[in-house]
């Protein structure tokens, strides 16, 4: 499974979570935190193994997991890539923008012209 599929189930981002804020745990404190079998998180914390986003080691009969940070490391290139062709997208669009409303300013400033002669044209015309 790829890193963006294990994280869209909640259950594991609020391990990752953990793991972000404690450094690690065993499998046992992270089945404490939830209302679930350790089954269930037993195979969420596979998936994640299996996605390399967490590592596991084994210390006599438990099983520690942490971060791994290269896996993070990716996902953060990943939205960075995305946040900066976004940047990009959102900037075109401010020079678009930015253009048409110099367009409207323009085109309210000729309309605004015209109707302040007219109006003295018709001013003139009720003197005579």
């Amino acid at each position: 499974m790829d890193m963006f599929s294990a994280i869209a189930e909640p259950s594991r981002r609020r391990i990752i979570e953990m793991l972000a804020s404690k450094g690690s745990l065993s499998a046992s404190d992270i089945c404490d935190k939830f209302d679930v079998s350790p089954p269930a998180i037993s195979q969420h914390l596979k998936i994640l193994r299996e996605a390399k986003l967490v590592q596991m080691e084994k210390r006599a009969q438990q099983r520690i997991y942490r971060i791994n940070p290269q896996a993070l490391l990716q996902l953060q290139g990943w939205a960075s890539q995305m946040m900066q062709l976004w940047n990009q997208r959102f900037d075109a669009l401010d020079e678009v923008l930015k253009v048409e409303k110099e367009k409207m300013l323009k085109e309210q400033t000729i309309r605004n012209k015209r109707n302040a002669k007219g109006r003295q044209k018709k001013i003139e015309m009720e003197k005579s």
